[in-house]
């Protein structure tokens, strides 16, 4: 991680859960940290539980991926305050529990979309421009879920594997473009299994599930962007021990 000290790293959803863990840990590891979200006072409360150096390092900014022009307002400002992106980890997702073949969801679809893959994709375009106008061999995470390569058999996931399935094609989009761009930028999509964090409120889930903690999730955030150059963790599953699928 030495390589990305002083360097800025771009945390979506960053207001609880595992945004809100990979947002301290890449302070304490010595990066200038944005973390982004709709509540941003809890991004600000974060910095409490820091030592007083990374507190300095964790920036708050208020941000509705799911909103084209927030997005490009922020990253516009993450520019003109931060010089530009050198990581950006898209975190930000929602659930909305209800059946996808039920009337009346079309709200739901589309905040869900418009926040798992719409808004990551348009975060990644900004982090890209940023990355390749200042020459930064950067990287791109994408926090992604077990239910981006099977749909797990719980009821009432709607559309959200659908759009996990679509970040697991879109990091490989992406790998190709940035190879045929002939830069050295990095993609990687992180795919946990169940999560101790909010998400988990509006799912049915058995009471006796294993889960993970958000800081599991963190620490492979940290183990792949701190891989050497020449190496690029396309993929990298996490499942507690004992998950059903």
């Amino acid at each position: 991680m030495d390589r990305w000290i002083g360097k800025v790293a771009v945390v979506t959803g960053a207001s609880s859960g595992i945004g809100a863990a990979i947002a301290k840990d890449l302070a304490k590891a010595g990066m200038i940290t944005i973390g982004l979200a709709r509540r941003v006072e809890r991004v600000e409360q974060l910095k409490q539980n820091l030592p007083k150096e990374a507190a300095a390092r964790l920036h708050a900014m208020k941000c509705d991926v799911s909103v084209e022009t927030d997005i490009e307002r922020t990253f516009q400002r993450i520019r003109d305050t931060h010089g530009g992106v050198d990581v950006l980890v898209n975190n930000a997702g929602i659930l909305r529990s209800n059946n996808l073949l039920d009337l009346g969801t079309t709200a739901d679809l589309r905040a869900v979309l418009d926040t798992n893959v719409t808004g990551l994709v348009l975060c990644s375009q900004w982090a890209y421009k940023s990355m390749v106008e200042r020459k930064v061999d950067g990287h791109i995470v994408h926090i992604n879920s077990i239910a981006g390569h099977i749909v797990p058999s719980f009821p009432k996931l709607n559309i959200y594997p659908g759009t996990k399935h679509a970040v697991t094609a879109i990091t490989e989009v992406m790998r190709q473009e940035l190879r045929a761009a002939e830069t050295k930028i990095k993609v990687t999509s992180i795919s946990p299994g169940g999560v101790r964090t909010e998400i988990l409120d509006d799912a049915t889930l058995p009471e006796d599930m294993p889960l993970l903690e958000s800081e599991d999730i963190s620490e492979a955030v940290l183990y792949v962007i701190g891989t050497p150059p020449h190496v690029q963790v396309h993929e990298l599953t996490i499942k507690p021990i004992g998950e059903m699928f």
